[in-house]
């Protein structure tokens, strides 16, 4: 399983999540609009993040095409599940409330967090559909 990844290792993977694969040089460019960074230690970073199962490339010729090894889902509930249990004792109130005191939501995020507490209750009252969708 593939170790947890830093701070500038998930702004890699959030790059190669929404273009599934790219070069040194793409993910560069794409860093360098909001961070001062040079390309080596782009590449430092994707070695590093090689050897800790988090990347995998392909040749091309001279070019290395690096591709995302984690889902981005999975990486996500994973650091989110640390910050629950870590932060908020596995209290998900708390961690919402946390969430909500950041920033307003937009009226579409709302949207969406009513939806997902209908489910939620819904996947409360009866427990064979939670199945169900895990079997998935």
């Amino acid at each position: 399983m593939p170790s947890e990844p830093t701070e500038r290792e998930l702004q890699i993977l959030k790059i190669l999540w929404s273009r599934r694969q790219a070069t040194v040089r793409e993910i560069y460019e794409e860093m360098s609009k909001s961070l001062p960074i040079v390309q080596n230690t782009v590449q430092a970073f994707l070695r590093t993040m090689e050897e800790k199962g988090l990347v995998k490339h392909r040749v091309e010729g001279r070019t290395f095409i690096y591709q995302p090894i984690p889902q981005d889902n999975a990486t996500k509930q994973k650091l989110v599940s640390r910050v629950l249990h870590r932060v908020f004792d596995g209290a998900i109130d708390q961690l919402v409330q946390s969430v909500l005191s950041l920033r307003q939501p937009t009226p579409e995020e709302l949207e969406k967090l009513e939806t997902l507490l209908r489910e939620a209750r819904s996947n409360t009252k009866h427990p064979e559909k939670r199945r169900e969708r895990g079997a998935r």
